[in-house]
């Protein structure tokens, strides 16, 4: 499948090279390449700069959003949350009309450090502001209750645990589950938490994610759903 994937940080690149590894088309996109690719600084966790990934991964394209929007059958919102709209506007209504938006991004402040603030929450959430700015999409949140890692490679943990999906559109959702199944989680790892609403839900875990980030001193963990 021709996916595009928005931002090209840690969540970015860890996403396209797995998609890209399990045989799909990837671009990345960028709002300026050339800016994008001069970047010497590292990044958050020491992030190398861009150009150096790039050099390890080949056959990732490093695209203008709105190329990205044109060429992604399947479009993934990697972007801080702060800018994701802003980003999505850039892409272009026409190349997300009948798309499915695969939303990871979280409506985060770090500014004030950890743990971090919400930029909106309880009565909203970003990936209902997304499917609202964007009727003709089909958006679909999942994997941002994890570190990326665990997104694409859900057996570096020990034991079963959970990924949760929400949107509007059953088919979207399918699609969505496909891609998660192809990462690793099994059917029963995954759960349903209907329409784009459940987004708060997902989205507000996070202040106890980072919380706990904090306590244990590693991002690698998730949440196992327990039940008789």
């Amino acid at each position: 499948m021709k996916m595009a994937v928005l931002g090209t940080g840690m969540v970015g690149r860890a996403l396209a090279g797995r998609l890209t590894a399990l045989g799909h088309e990837v671009v990345i996109g960028t709002r300026d390449v050339k800016q994008t690719l001069m970047r010497t600084e590292r990044g958050t966790m020491e992030l190398p700069p861009y150009a150096e990934w790039q050099r390890a991964n080949p056959d990732v394209r490093l695209v203008p959003f709105s190329e990205a929007g044109a060429h992604g059958e399947l479009i993934v919102n990697a972007t801080a949350g702060a800018v994701s709209l802003a980003t999505l506007k850039m892409v272009g209504a026409a190349n997300l009309a009948g798309k499915v938006i695969v939303d990871i991004a979280l409506p985060l402040d770090f500014s004030q450090g950890m743990p971090p603030q919400f930029l909106v929450a309880t009565t909203d959430s970003l990936g209902e502001q997304i499917q609202c700015a964007f009727p003709k999409a089909r958006v679909v949140k999942t994997l941002n209750t994890m570190f990326c890692k665990v997104m694409i490679e859900p057996a570096r943990l020990p034991g079963r645990h959970n990924v949760f999906v929400a949107g509007n559109d059953a088919d979207a959702k399918k699609i969505v589950k496909s891609m998660l199944r192809e990462f690793g989680w099994s059917e029963e790892a995954i759960i349903d938490l209907g329409g784009i609403r459940a987004a708060r839900a997902t989205e507000m875990y996070m202040e106890l994610y980072f919380t706990l980030v904090g306590v244990l001193d590693t991002f690698d963990f998730n949440i196992a759903v327990v039940r008789a």
